[in-house]
């Protein structure tokens, strides 16, 4: 496959020139400026070619390249004419100078080729600005002669060509160690050959596998290697490693050193978020007062440059570490850097996210990428998120407040108006709500328009407004109101039947409008259409066929593999007198710490006990230590920092001669994600089935579902709550070398409807219909 240099990318990189000029967001997106393209091109005369496709083959550092690109309009009749739409929320006059020379650059390539490819001596180039808050369109017009467009252009081309050169030199060294690099352990543990075979060939033909592999299988580095070995075969260019968590972040640079450690030369790096990244003393600075972003243009070739011939693995330290010493911002350096990178390991949002997904790398298909999704259960929540957005009253009140009693904010006359009007336009749906609200909740399937409406013109004055104000809490409240409106907006532009729009009261008695999507899957698919395949990966994708759906891809190839680890090292127990449904909870709590005594009574040792919530774990624990007042107890609770969770955790890693159990709720930080191995954890119980609670949210769902596919009731709360309990389950063995038992303390766990999910591995579980019987099987296993 010939390389290709997007003609965008090519303008960007070598014109780019001055500030780091970080404004707030843009309300336009992708799809929004698709829309407005479309609906000015239609405007114009049947000789206007819409999206029409450029391209120019170049010699660069001696590889043959196609520069391409489509312009927006062409017309080719007497005379060349050219038109490059662009949109966005400021006005144009306030668009900075090098903003206006990249919207140029970009033509006058397309001017460039075409000029040549149809023999026009000029050309007339139009650039349609078009303001998106105001529907306001402006344009400029020059005409080129095709010999000053051609020095342009061969000057562009030159001036990338030390980075192409640069590119393919470290491309050469890159594949040749590839080649020669090996499996970085002396043999594939039970499994895992299968599961690098499967990937290579799901690379080779373009599809998305789907793979189910227990903890322990080593997905992680039976993923990353044979991916890997394509891209030394040319078969892809560049690995997207997307996770859940910053913890298999790690995990997955830990595969990279392990390759590297055996000769493996490649560029990785980790995007981190940005409030982590940026240095202290970015914080709350405007970027105009940022030496970090005040010619940050003029610098970061350098910066890149430097980093490029001296490192290889590129973390958040080191990043920061190249960044102060060319007085770069080190996120938006971060970004740069990854355009160099052959593995790129970062955050879902970064591919999924339509608010911050990486647009240098998505804006348009690109075989030459490959996606790694780990821990791939977590996608289904975290794309619900990504594509819903919220507005709450109490944002607007707080503004409204704070506006009346300041004394220094100027010209604040418009932003009272459009702030009443979008006051005015809540306060409407705040009487409507209260008509028909039965409790404390409404759906309706229809979107907000005139909310919708009131948020536009309250942020298009906003923009205007704030430069020209002190900080203050004033200015950072009306941020926040910005924000949350600009999403609002922009996710609004994705509403279709799979939306509702939710509204309630919060505890303040704010009205809370929040825009929810229920079925997210046709956008995953067009994200997931970003790059040449995708394996996902977890310990729990059961049942395939949902997470196959939610995803987008009903099409995916399948794999499920067997535990590496033998079934004698743990013991799966089903108690069937234990009933945790709700009405049957309470007189339950006996049963249930009864059966929590017969695990931890039988082997001195820790144990985790997860609960479906935090407050009916209390219940469970205050009748645990009336009953067991001498063993050390660590409970989880809502709002634990960092270092609590670190405390906590590091509990079960101090040896004691005394019992340790942990309480947790099902579906929290300690349900997944984290390593207690061999004597650190040796059992685990898990009450109930993990069913979500009941929510007027979840009864959408289940309605919803329930019209697409019959399945409601599994997509809304069986499937959910099983994946919480079957990655607590997965906490208790971790290597060859752990033991113990695993509790399922709920008698629906014996049924048809939940033995059908249970894994591979599980299959010889066991049913306890007596305390008595349950201490006499975990006995028993101690004693084998």
């Amino acid at each position: 496959m010939q390389p290709k240099i997007g003609i965008r990318q090519l303008v960007e990189f070598v014109l780019r020139s001055g500030d780091l000029n970080e404004q707030m967001n843009s309300q336009n997106t992708a799809f929004e400026g698709a829309r407005i393209h479309r609906k000015l091109q239609s405007e114009r005369p049947e000789s206007y070619e819409k999206e029409y496709y450029v391209q120019r083959e170049v010699d660069i550092a001696g590889t043959p390249y196609i520069v391409d690109g489509r312009a927006d309009g062409v017309v080719a009749n007497d005379t060349l004419w050219i038109e490059e739409i662009k949109t966005s929320d400021p006005k144009f006059e306030d668009l900075s100078e090098n903003t206006k020379t990249l919207y140029w650059g970009q033509a006058k390539v397309y001017g460039a080729i075409l000029t040549q490819d149809l023999d026009y001596e000029t050309v007339k180039i139009q650039l349609t600005y078009y303001q998106r808050p105001t529907d306001k369109i402006v344009t400029e017009e020059h005409e080129y002669s095709r010999e000053e467009l051609q020095d342009f252009f061969n000057n562009l081309v030159h001036e990338y060509e030390r980075w192409i050169k640069l590119r393919n030199e470290w491309r050469d060294k890159r594949n040749n160690s590839i080649h020669q690099t090996d499996f970085p352990f002396p043999e594939y543990r039970n499994g895992q050959r299968e599961l690098a075979v499967a990937a290579y060939k799901t690379v080779l033909t373009g599809q998305r596998l789907f793979i189910e592999a227990p903890t322990g299988t080593g997905k992680t580095i039976s993923t990353l290697f044979p991916v890997i070995k394509a891209v030394g075969e040319g078969k892809i260019d560049r690995v997207f490693y997307l996770t859940a968590k910053q913890s298999t972040r790690g995990v997955a640079e830990d595969g990279i050193n392990l390759m590297v450690e055996k000769g493996l030369q490649i560029k990785s790096i980790t995007l981190t978020a940005k409030e982590k990244m940026i240095f202290p003393e970015e914080v709350d600075v405007k970027p105009d007062q940022n030496p970090f972003m005040v010619g940050y243009y003029d610098r970061v070739k350098d910066g890149l440059l430097d980093v490029l011939e001296n490192e290889n693995q590129l973390t958040k330290n080191l990043i920061q570490k190249y960044a102060r010493k060319h007085s770069l911002d080190p996120f938006e350096f971060s970004l740069d850097l990854s355009l160099f990178c052959d593995v790129i390991i970062g955050d879902y949002n970064y591919l999924f996210d339509p608010m911050v997904y990486l647009q240098r790398f998505f804006a348009g298909d690109d075989d030459d990428n490959f996606f790694l999704i780990d821990e791939a259960h977590n996608l289904v929540s975290r794309s619900r998120d990504m594509y819903s957005a919220d507005l709450n009253e109490g944002l607007v009140v707080r503004v409204r407040t704070l506006l009346d009693k300041s004394t220094s904010a100027v010209e604040s006359k418009q932003l009272k108006r459009r702030l009443t009007q979008l006051n005015n336009e809540l306060k409407l749906i705040k009487n409507n709500f209260e008509e028909r609200a039965q409790g404390n909740f409404v759906a309706t399937t229809e979107p907000l328009d005139d909310i919708e409406k009131a948020i536009l013109n309250f942020n298009e004055v906003t923009r205007e407004w704030l430069p020209k104000q002190p900080d203050s809490d004033l200015t950072s409240s009306v941020l926040d109101l910005f924000f949350a409106g600009n999403k609002y907006i922009k996710i609004g532009e994705f509403y279709d039947n799979s939306y509702r729009v939710l509204m309630s009261k919060d505890d303040d008695g704010n009205l809370l409008i929040q825009e929810k999507i229920l079925d997210p899957s046709p956008y995953l698919n067009k994200s997931l259409e970003k790059g040449h395949g995708a394996l996902f990966f977890s310990a729990t994708l059961s049942p395939i066929d949902y997470y196959k759906d939610t995803f987008g891809s009903s099409d995916g190839l399948v794999m499920q593999l067997s535990s590496p680890f033998e079934m004698k090292q743990q013991n799966i127990i089903v108690t069937t007198y234990v009933d945790t449904k709700y009405a049957a909870r309470i007189n339950n709590i006996p049963n249930i710490v009864a059966s929590i005594n017969a695990l931890v009574n039988a082997k001195q040792g820790n144990y985790l006990i997860f609960c479906p919530s935090y407050g009916f774990m209390k219940q469970i624990v205050m009748e645990f230590q009336s009953r067991n007042p001498a063993t050390d107890v660590v409970i989880q609770n809502g709002g634990m920092n960092e270092n609590e969770r670190q405390d906590f955790l590091d509990a079960f890693r101090v040896k004691s001669d005394k019992n340790l159990v942990g309480f947790a709720v099902l579906g929290g930080v300690f349900s997944e994600g984290i390593d207690l191995t061999e004597e650190q954890l040796i059992g685990v119980g898990i009450v109930s089935v993990g069913l979500p609670g009941l929510s007027e949210e979840r009864k959408l769902l289940q309605e919803y579902f329930d019209e697409k596919n019959g399945r409601g009731f599994e997509y809304a709360y069986q499937l959910p709550g099983m994946n919480h309990v079957l990655q607590a389950a997965g906490r208790l063995i971790r290597t060859s070398k752990d033991r113990g038992n695993v509790v399922l303390m709920d008698q629906r766990f014996a049924t048809r409807r939940y033995t059908d999910l249970f894994p591979r591995h599980w299959n010889y579980f066991k049913k306890a219909y007596s305390v008595e019987q349950l201490e006499q099987q975990i006995q028993s296993f101690w004693s084998n």
